[in-house]
This record gives structure tokens, sequence and C-alpha cells, in this order.
């Protein structure tokens, strides 16, 4: 393989317009989970703008570019996803035929080890040192929001009729509701963080907006704008207030949904569920093909979904003492949260306690 190691703002034009291209055809070639926009340029490059280590790898056959595998590393060696902690699609993207080896290609990338937890499906090299998969459930509007909607009343009468009727309840006691697919307002992305760090807080959760470079990857996403990438605001408003927001992200074929939060003094309307539903509806009649909820056991996941994808989480590794060393550290911690969330004999007592702790923050507050 002839491989070379860029800087992100080292990446010429042309294979940027390239790995592009690869996103854009992968659904033609039987990999469509390579279209996800975590795996686009743009976020690495937005990465590479708040986080130091970004490099991309291009791999070229007979001179034209045929792989490209963004990761970050350490003096030291240790690689990791780019974004690791938030993206959740993560991989090399390739085009059709396309076979590497992966310790080859960690060798010239200078990695003693690449960590990832979210690699996509069709990433066979990494897929041997993969030590857990997880669903992402996925929600499907190919076919149209009203096909959507019709399997969704199939497959959870309840659940949709409920929602549906919340809404309606929403408009009548609140006024007018009024759903912004793609809102530009920075007001509404500063209220989205602001309800978002606060559910982390109240939750016992780590609050992701404290860390300064999160806020300004997302707050650099939010203004990009190429073709096909783009960061999505999507705002439900309910009497001219905005009481719930998502953003993510977006291909040409898929959404991606990342941070999603609302106005706890609006929780008794659902005004979660109502504005996904609502994404879905724009999003089909935007083109999308599916919406990508995430990795993560959620209740809402569950009523949504059409179906699931798998991510996995593990290590590539070459023979190196840096490679056992990270390794050492790191798969004790993985192995417990991993156990613990996907027990409910485990996770609902932990999630309680941390709840508390949650109740016990806001006081202090």
């Amino acid at each position: 393989m002839d491989i070379s190691v860029y800087r992100p703002g080292e990446l010429s034009a042309a294979d940027r317009a390239a790995w592009t291209a690869m996103q854009s055809k992968a659904h033609l070639h039987g990999s469509p989970e390579l279209a996800n926009p975590f795996l686009s340029p743009e976020f690495a490059l937005a990465v590479g703008r708040c986080r130091r280590g970004v490099r991309i790898a291009v791999v070229r056959e007979g001179g034209e570019p045929a792989a490209f595998f963004p990761y970050q590393r350490t003096a030291a060696g240790v690689g990791r996803a780019v974004g690791l902690g938030v993206s959740d699609a993560q991989g090399v993207v390739y085009r059709p035929g396309f076979v590497f080896d992966a310790h080859e290609l960690l060798r010239a990338c200078g990695l003693a080890v690449w960590e990832f937890d979210h690699l996509v499906g069709g990433q066979r090299p990494f897929e041997a040192e993969v030590s857990g998969s997880f669903p992402s459930p996925v929600l499907d509007v190919d076919q149209g929001y009203e096909a959507y909607l019709a399997q969704l009343r199939a497959q959870s009468p309840k659940f949709t009729r409920t929602t549906l009727a919340k809404e309606r309840k929403l408009g009548r006691d609140a006024g007018e509701v009024r759903y912004v697919h793609d809102e530009r307002d920075p007001a509404a992305l500063r209220a989205l963080m602001n309800w978002k760090s606060a559910q982390y807080r109240r939750t016992g959760r780590s609050d992701r907006f404290a860390h300064d470079w999160i806020t300004r990857l997302v707050q650099q996403l939010f203004h990009s704008r190429s073709e096909p990438f783009a960061g999505i605001l999507s705002v439900l408003y309910a009497g001219g207030r905005p009481i719930a927001a998502h953003f993510g992200l977006r291909s040409e074929r898929v959404l991606a949904c990342w941070f999603p939060a609302y106005d706890p003094e609006f929780s008794k309307y659902s005004p979660g569920l109502v504005l996904h539903l609502r994404m879905a509806e724009a999003a089909a009649a935007d083109g999308i093909a599916y919406l990508d909820l995430g990795r993560g056991q959620k209740e809402y996941k569950d009523s949504l979904k059409t179906r699931e994808l798998k991510v996995s989480e593990g290590w590539v590794t070459r023979r190196h003492p840096v490679a056992v060393g990270h390794r050492v550290r790191r798969a004790p911690v993985r192995a417990l949260r991993n156990a613990v969330v996907s027990r409910p004999e485990l996770f609902e007592p932990a999630d309680k306690l941390l709840k508390q702790v949650g109740k016990i923050r806001s006081i202090r507050r």
C-alpha cells in the first residue's frame, strides 16, 4: 500500500472531493454505513481544529485515492478514533474492492495501538480485535414519512397514538407548535447546550459541554456548510418559545442524531419524542435515507427505531510495549462499564445512584 499521512490542513481539495465521492456512492456498493457524517472529511477537519494530534492517512492505488483513515495520535504512538467519546461512527472510508492490512496501516501511521468505540460494519481487518459489539438503532425514512409512520403505528400503536395526542395537547396548552428543521439562530444552539448540560448534571453524568473542545467543536459544526455535509440544529417551538432541540450532522443520505434535549418544564408533553417525529418527517422530505439514533440503550430509541446497525469497540494493536500498557489501563474500565450497562440488575441501581448524585449537585449549585 502507498500510504501518505497528512495534518488536516494539508489535505488537498482533490483528496477531500474523492473522500466525499466514496461516501456518496457507498450505498450503491453495499457499504451504506460509510455514508455516516461522522466519517466525513468535514468532521475530521473540525476535530483537528479543536484537538491536537489529528492525522489523515490516504492510501493510494495506481496514484488514485483508495481509502481514507482519520485518527488521533499521541507522541508515544497511542492512536484513537477521531473525536473518540463523541463520534458515533469510526473506521476507514474506502472504495469498492479495497483490501488493507490493519497492522501495516498502523505501522505507516506510527501507531502502536488504535482504539475505537463505534467501529462501523464492513471493517474486516479491524474486526479481528473487537472486544464487544452493540446495537445502534436506526429510523428508516427512505420510503417517505407516511410509510415510516404506518410502520410505527403497526409496531407501537399505543406509543404512536399517545405521542401524537401529546403534540396536539401541547398546542392547546402552550400555543401554536412550530418546527424548524434547520434553525440558524445561535441563541437556539446555546439553549440546547444549556438544557443538555443541566440534563447531564441532573442524571449524574459527566457534562460534555463542560469540556471546552466539545463546545467549540459543536459551534464549528453548526456553521459548517458544504456539499453534502452540514450541521443541523432542529428546534420545536410552542407559543413562539423553544421547548426542545436537537443538534446532529447530515451527509447526503444519513442524519446522525447527536445532542437532543428539551426544557423540563414541558416534560409532560414528551417534547423530545414530538421533535424526533418532526425530524423524521423533514429528513424524509430532504432525501435522507435514515436517521442513525446512535449506540446506547434508551427507551425512546426502542420506540422509534425500525432496525438496528452494529457498532463495535476494541483495539487494534501491534507488538509494542505502548500497546500493552494502553490496554492494561483501559480494558478493565471498559469491561466494568459494559457489564453494568448490559445487565438490568446492575444498570438500574447504578442509574438510580447517578441520579441521586445529580440531585446533590443541583442542590449545591
